[in-house]
């Protein structure tokens, strides 16, 4: 079976302080109630494709090695996927609150690390999907991989293929699970052994034509290494300082269009208007409470997937730095902001952040979960279906995916759908006391990013 990849094992770890819970919450909202039959039958085949929903962890002895994924003999959908009215009057609202209260309850790390509720009974006659997955299972990328094969791209579609076979249930037993270990802490010394022989006639052979610039390539990527595992120590913000053990989850709603336009206006990205629209909000929250700030510490996902990884999965890296919050002018930051984010995808640690991870776990938790609670916010985006999905014969209306916010104040969470962007915004009630202001706030930073695009 599959072990933990060693980011993984060390967000796992980080959960022994509740603050640092890596649990998503994802709400789809429909036109419609899904057919029951049609989504059970749907969510049954993407956890076939991804054996993972199907199965729990094996802890190893003495943490010789990773916990390993094995299938769960006691395997029930019906518990995994449930159905309930939602709560009157049955409004947006009434869907985030509950999405708030799944997201703030721990797994039961005894079963599949995964929950999906459909809420009917809408106002509009209208349905909705709550989510709440561990990001162990996947990523942004890798959810809209296994959604592929829970939607439709019409109402009827004809009828499904037959079912994916799943894996054959059983735990290891306590021998196996010492063998395992070991023949892991095995593999991992020999796969490394053998891939530093075979960068070995390459570095002797730089290092005989460029001796200097092949001692500076070293150096660079030990000075990103450092970067990258770099205590933080401090909160930048002297506002969102406090944390607390609940959550209050949010929505917001951009136009794409305008965001790509306003993008395309300051010779950036996608990914630089919606950072620039959130350190818009938060300048302008800080000075609602009488503070300046020039910077806050972003941590944001960079996706480390290849054509080879199965779907689903967590496959991304979180990098940390400092972006601008003092620049007034939305043109000027988000270049600034790109610049910052292109020199970050080209960092030199980024291939090797597994290994540091696996370091770090062999650290005090104290420590390391120290090290997050100074992260300012959190921010991510997701492109998502550029055209109408149904699921069950209901049309999906929208999708507002709310990410953990791990120890940091705010987790602002982008998902693409159609023509618009769906922004789930989750605070640290500590952090974030007064979430209406935080929202007004947000609502002018996108603004003023927007009126760039005209």
């Amino acid at each position: 079976m599959a072990h933990m990849s060693g980011s993984d094992t060390f967000a796992l770890q980080l959960e022994r302080d509740p603050l640092l819970r890596a649990t998503v919450v994802a709400v789809a909202v429909f036109d419609r109630s899904p057919s029951w039959g049609m989504l059970v039958e749907r969510i049954d085949r993407a956890s076939r494709l991804a054996p993972n929903f199907r199965s729990v962890l094996a802890p190893s002895p003495l943490r010789l090695a990773p916990p390993r994924w094995v299938p769960d003999p006691d395997f029930d959908l019906s518990w995994h996927l449930t159905r309930l009215r939602a709560p009157d009057p049955g409004g947006l609202g009434e869907v985030v609150e509950y999405a708030r209260h799944a997201g703030m309850a721990a797994f039961d790390h005894n079963r599949p690390l995964w929950e999906f509720t459909l809420l009917e009974g809408l106002e509009r006659g209208r349905g909705a999907l709550v989510m709440k997955v561990h990001h162990s299972l996947t990523d942004g990328i890798g959810g809209i991989q296994l959604a592929a094969h829970v939607v439709d791209l019409e109402r009827d579609p004809p009828g499904m293929a037959n079912l994916p076979s799943e894996e054959a249930p059983g735990r290891p037993r306590s021998l196996d699970r010492w063998l395992d270990a070991f023949t892991y802490d095995t593999r991992s010394v020999l796969g490394h052994g053998h891939a530093l022989l075979a960068r070995l006639p390459g570095t002797v052979g730089r290092v005989a034509r460029d001796p200097v610039a092949a001692v500076g390539q070293l150096a660079g990527t030990a000075s990103s290494i450092a970067r990258f595992v770099r205590p933080v120590l401090s909160t930048l913000s002297p506002v969102m300082t406090e944390r607390r053990l609940l959550l209050h989850f949010d929505t917001l709603d951009v136009p794409i269009e305008g965001l790509k336009a306003a993008a395309r206006g300051s010779g950036g990205t996608l990914n630089d208007a919606f950072i620039g629209g959130i350190t818009g909000g938060l300048r302008r929250y800080h000075e609602r409470h009488g503070s300046a700030v020039d910077s806050l510490r972003l941590t944001m996902p960079i996706s480390v997937r290849t054509e080879a990884d199965r779907p689903g999965g967590n496959r991304v890296t979180l990098v940390r730095f400092e972006v601008p919050v003092g620049i007034a002018e939305p043109g000027p930051r988000m270049r600034a902001i790109d610049d910052l984010t292109r020199s970050l995808r080209a960092e030199r640690a980024i291939p090797y952040t597994d290994a540091i991870a696996s370091v770090l776990n062999l650290l005090p938790i104290g420590f390391t979960a120290g090290m997050f609670k100074h992260v300012d916010f959190l921010a991510s985006d997701v492109p998502g279906f550029d055209r109408e999905v149904f699921v069950g014969g209901a049309q999906l209306e929208a999708f507002y995916p709310f990410g953990p916010t791990l120890g940091a104040a705010a987790n602002l969470t982008l998902m693409s759908y159609r023509d618009r962007c769906h922004i789930g915004v989750s605070t640290d009630w500590g952090a974030v006391p007064d979430p209406d202001v935080f929202m007004e706030c947000l609502h002018e930073g996108f603004e003023e990013v927007l009126a760039l695009a005209g």
